[in-house]
């Protein structure tokens, strides 16, 4: 099965100061992000599987990879619970990076390009960070063509959460509930971020299997 790969840390800091810089566009700018340092991988995996298994069908393969990436996103989520304060914002960046390996690994086994640009556009619009291609494709190009960073270290930060995290608002929205049951309950917050994340990555695939399939 594919490995989580990591951006190269030169990579990962001139992404995280441009997001920092427009933080406006950082759903764009991390897809775009993704395309690159994960897109390879997706593409050499998918590859290896079929010179392995060339009677293998895509929806066969598009099973595995779903079955990975929702027992990735569970783990991922139960062991965000656990980090306190910061929960909700490790649940974030845990989610979209499995969100992101699981859209690019189902891209290749339909005979997509996983490192192709437009897999960013489709990236935004699986996640429902954009309601269609047409304002992605726009969204994604005023990100790469914005100017001068706005002023203000913290103001920037938040913008950047809020638009990261508008697409999980229900979920992160019911942190606040869970740490209540939590004081009853002991581990629930760790089981329901666990479920809750298992199963947004699982209607995330069939989202994106009913699109790469036609």
């Amino acid at each position: 099965m594919p490995a989580l790969r990591r951006t190269p840390e030169s990579e990962l800091r001139a992404v995280a100061a441009r997001v920092l810089g427009h933080p406006g566009f950082a759903p764009e700018l991390l897809a775009l992000a993704a395309v690159r340092s994960l897109g390879p991988g997706a593409g050499e995996w998918a590859a290896r599987l079929r010179d392995r298994y060339p009677d293998a069908p895509a929806d066969g393969l598009a099973r595995l990879v779903t079955r990975r990436y929702v027992r990735a996103a569970g783990a991922g989520g139960a062991t965000a619970a656990l980090a306190g304060f910061f929960a909700p914002l490790a649940e974030l960046a845990s989610v979209l990076w499995t969100q992101a390996n699981l859209v690019l690994h189902l891209a290749a086994v339909y005979g997509r390009d996983p490192a192709h640009p437009d897999r960013a556009v489709e990236l935004l619009v699986l996640t429902q960070v954009h309601p269609d291609e047409a304002s992605a494709r726009a969204a994604l190009t005023a990100a790469q063509t914005a100017g001068d960073p706005v002023e203000g270290a913290w103001p920037r930060v938040a913008e950047a959460a809020w638009r990261l995290a508008a697409p999980l608002t229900a979920q992160a929205g019911g942190w606040v509930a869970l740490r209540l049951v939590a004081r009853l309950l002991p581990g629930a917050a760790v089981l329901a971020a666990a479920l809750g994340d298992a199963a947004a990555a699982d209607r995330l695939a069939a989202r994106t299997v009913a699109v790469y399939r036609r």
